[in-house]
């Protein structure tokens, strides 16, 4: 399994990064998770639009979200388009952006899959499960499987002991964690920091950490020695263009 980081950046992206996107491919399947604000000319580095399999979605806030307009433009628009793209979703979490088009323009593009937190499906050669982590909307965790190697994905959520349970023993979590230590008041019900994502990585035995969500013009080293207070492990930061091969 191959996991290439399209962008990191919570929020908006800072200059010539992009938000949350991850493209993960298995014996040639080619699966997107989340594409937010700028991930896909960074996913166009890797794959043309028709080359995409499959996209899922975490949850509906634009900067995991967005790109997947213009994705699905790029194929309606071409001169020979592709069969439609299946796209996996909460419900009803897509309805801004599939609606930013005329009426029916993109809708031989895609087809849509919805589902609650919680569900169990597959993708191409992945087993999906999905579990319902909090944000201020609808926020699925997803634990992908295949070919014996697990990685687990938070999405965006705030503190939640079902986040040990999406990611255990998983080869790799990718965790939100907008901020190092201490996640503000206003917030603190819906988004992570670094320091409590260490310490869901540490009980969760996972083999190395991918930090994603960061506050746009953080210091990244901060997040990695904020999480390294709990987690031993390897730590990384989910910059733009970093590969994971795991085996």
């Amino acid at each position: 399994m191959r996991i290439t980081v399209l962008g990191g950046c919570g929020a908006w992206p800072s200059a010539g990064l992009a938000c949350s996107g991850f493209l993960v491919e298995h014996e040639g399947f080619r699966l997107v998770i989340d594409l937010g604000y700028a991930a896909l000319p960074r996913l166009l580095e890797h794959t043309p639009p028709h080359g995409v399999d499959a996209v899922l979605i975490s949850h509906g806030h634009p900067d995991h979200c967005a790109d997947l307009n213009p994705l699905l433009r790029a194929r309606a628009l071409d001169d020979d388009p592709p069969p439609a793209l299946p796209v996996f979703a909460p419900s009803r979490a897509l309805d801004a952006v599939l609606a930013l088009d005329r009426p029916g323009m993109l809708d031989a593009s895609y087809l849509l899959h919805e589902f609650i937190p919680g569900a169990r499906f597959e993708i191409g050669p992945f087993e999906v499960a999905t579990r319902s982590l909090p944000h201020w909307v609808p926020n699925a965790g997803i634990r992908l499987t295949a070919g014996g190697l697990l990685l687990a994905y938070t999405g965006d959520t705030g503190p939640c002991p079902d986040i040990t349970d999406l990611a255990r023993d998983a080869d790799v979590l990718i965790a939100e964690a907008t901020y190092a230590e201490e996640v503000p008041e206003h917030s603190a019900k819906y988004l992570s920091s670094a320091q409590q994502v260490g310490q869901y990585a540490a009980q969760a035995h996972v083999g190395r950490l991918l930090l994603t969500h960061l506050w746009p013009g953080s210091d990244p080293h901060h997040f990695v020695d904020a999480a390294r207070r709990a987690y031993d492990g390897e730590i990384t930061v989910a910059d733009s263009g970093l590969v994971i091969d795991l085996h």
